[in-house]
């Protein structure tokens, strides 16, 4: 079965951007590039919720610019079908990345906000999570997780210092 992987980049309080959605914060290296780079390798769809997608496409980035990609957008507003290279899924999302989780192919990304992130947990549907998490306070932003209704457990499996002075943690969820 395929795994499915929550992961980013975030502040040390928790934070995926300022509340403006704002990342100017972000410190980019060599070392990070490199292993995105390899994370690449090992996944050919992405799953993100649609204040992810609609802040992607006010940055210029599209939606569905990830080429060999399946992009999938989880909306209860927007309407089904595809847009700008990418599935616009209104079905229960659970329900849909489980069904996705059984098909072949290579591993599949969540990327972006915890609100989509937080019904995959609930669903028990999240395999990993990986972050670089960035020696900054922002005080105030967008929320990596959202309140759940029960305790997740991790095993640790990678916990790696860059130069820049970013930690990159990655975790396997305890099914």
């Amino acid at each position: 079965m395929r795994k499915i992987t929550f992961g980013g980049a975030n502040s040390l309080d928790n934070y995926l951007a300022r509340p403006d959605h704002a990342v100017d914060w972000l410190l980019w290296c060599d070392e990070a590039h490199a292993y995105m780079a390899e994370y690449w390798k090992t996944i050919d769809t992405i799953l993100m919720g649609r204040k992810t997608y609609e802040v992607a496409l006010k940055q210029g980035q599209g939606g569905g610019d990830f080429q060999g990609m399946s992009t999938y957008v989880f909306s209860r507003t927007l309407n089904a079908g595809s847009d700008k290279g990418v599935t616009i899924v209104s079905a229960d999302a659970a329900e849909f990345v489980r069904d996705l989780k059984k098909q072949p192919g290579k591993d599949i990304c969540l990327m972006g906000g915890g609100e989509l992130a937080k019904s995959l947990f609930e669903a028990d549907l999240i395999d990993e999570i990986g972050f670089n998490i960035h020696p900054v306070l922002l005080g105030s932003g967008i929320p990596l997780f959202h309140p759940m209704s029960r305790q997740i457990d991790l095993e640790l499996r990678e916990c790696k210092t860059f130069k820049n002075g970013c930690v990159l943690v990655t975790y396997r969820v305890k099914h």
